[in-house]
């Protein structure tokens, strides 16, 4: 059990875009799990009147802001997205939020495992407060495909994403199990249950 929370099981889920990390989350939570979404809390907390808010306009100016006061989140990954730099600066104010709320609500929760999706859980420390880290994995022309067609998001941009980011092998090497998720959902799902029931104390 994870000594920082000493009465969960914590699995850390990871992977690069789109190679279907939260159906891996969703499927642990059908399973029993509690999950929680990095990626989630983290719009959360940049929302107006939230801890990130306003560290966040004072860093990047107020022409990130919607109509209606809020952060847009578009106009903030297209500039932060394509520079290393600025992303940086946007995670150091970010990061310490999140892990925050995990913390909270890892505490708060009832049932003993936990799942944690985090596209940056080895950036930070979290993998480190993880029981357990595995990894979703899709080939790049599956996580192209899946930009293209179910976030639409144009060729271009969809490139971008998928070649800035770190090493998917990097990620693969730390892991502890490995769910191909680039064939059927039925596939998927066999993976995560034989894991569940093999890694999973009882």
């Amino acid at each position: 059990m994870s000594s920082t929370w000493p009465d969960k099981f914590v699995i850390g889920v990871t992977g690069n875009i789109a190679t279907g990390k939260s159906v891996v989350r969703k499927m642990l939570e059908h399973l029993g799990a509690y999950g929680i979404d990095a990626d989630a809390l983290s719009h959360r907390v940049m929302l107006k009147g939230a801890p990130g808010y306003q560290p966040i306009v004072a860093t990047f100016g107020k022409w990130i802001l919607s109509p209606e006061g809020q952060i847009d989140r578009k106009k903030l990954g297209d500039l932060v997205f394509p520079n290393p730099e600025a992303l940086a600066m946007l995670e150091k104010i970010l990061h310490p939020l999140i892990r925050q709320s995990i913390d909270i609500l890892i505490r708060r929760s009832t049932q003993p495992v936990i799942v944690i999706e985090a596209i940056k859980l080895f950036e930070g420390d979290l993998h480190q407060h993880c029981d357990t880290v595995w990894v979703s994995d899709a080939d790049e022309k599956t996580q192209f495909k899946r930009l293209v067609d179910k976030r639409g998001m144009s060729h271009n941009i969809a490139q971008q994403r998928v070649t800035m980011q770190d090493p998917q092998a990097k990620k693969l090497a730390a892991a502890k199990v490995i769910i191909r998720n680039d064939e059927s959902f039925e596939k998927t799902w066999e993976q995560v249950s034989q894991a569940w029931e093999k890694y999973i104390p009882k």
